[in-house]
């Protein structure tokens, strides 16, 4: 919020409810139906070319890239249209390892280092997309 807040953008978060609406704003939240994909097809339905998307879905992700947004990860990882094609494969290769029980599927937790990453990330992110042909949303 506060790279957001830096360069005056306007965020979005999309959720099938459960968030506190704020009174900030520069702050949408759009509720979406409890379907499965319905926030991940408003995501798609809205992002513009240069708009900035942060998800951990690497099925949005891809699709997201498709489209020209500029799509970052939780722990800082760009995904762009060079490297959204191996992490759709690893993604699809690791759930049919976790399905196969060849693996149980942990992740590691956020670390201080994970955040610092993702802050310099979206800052670099953010000057790129003001760059571009139009204002972008985070």
């Amino acid at each position: 919020m506060k790279v957001a807040e830096r360069y005056g953008l306007i965020v979005t978060f999309v959720s099938n409810g459960g968030m506190r609406p704020s009174r900030d704003p520069m702050i949408r939240h759009v509720v979406v139906p409890k379907s499965a994909d319905a926030a991940d097809d408003w995501i798609v339905e809205n992002a513009q070319a240069n708009d900035i998307v942060i998800t951990a879905d690497i099925p949005l992700a891809a699709r997201t890239v498709a489209l020209g947004a500029h799509v970052l990860g939780m722990t800082g990882r760009a995904f762009t249209e060079e490297s959204i094609g191996m992490a759709v494969a690893m993604r699809d290769l690791k759930q049919h390892l976790r399905e196969t029980g060849e693996s149980k599927g942990f992740n590691a937790s956020f670390s201080p280092a994970d955040r610092s990453r993702f802050l310099g990330a979206l800052d670099q992110i953010v000057r790129r997309a003001l760059k571009g042909p139009s204002q972008g949303q985070v």
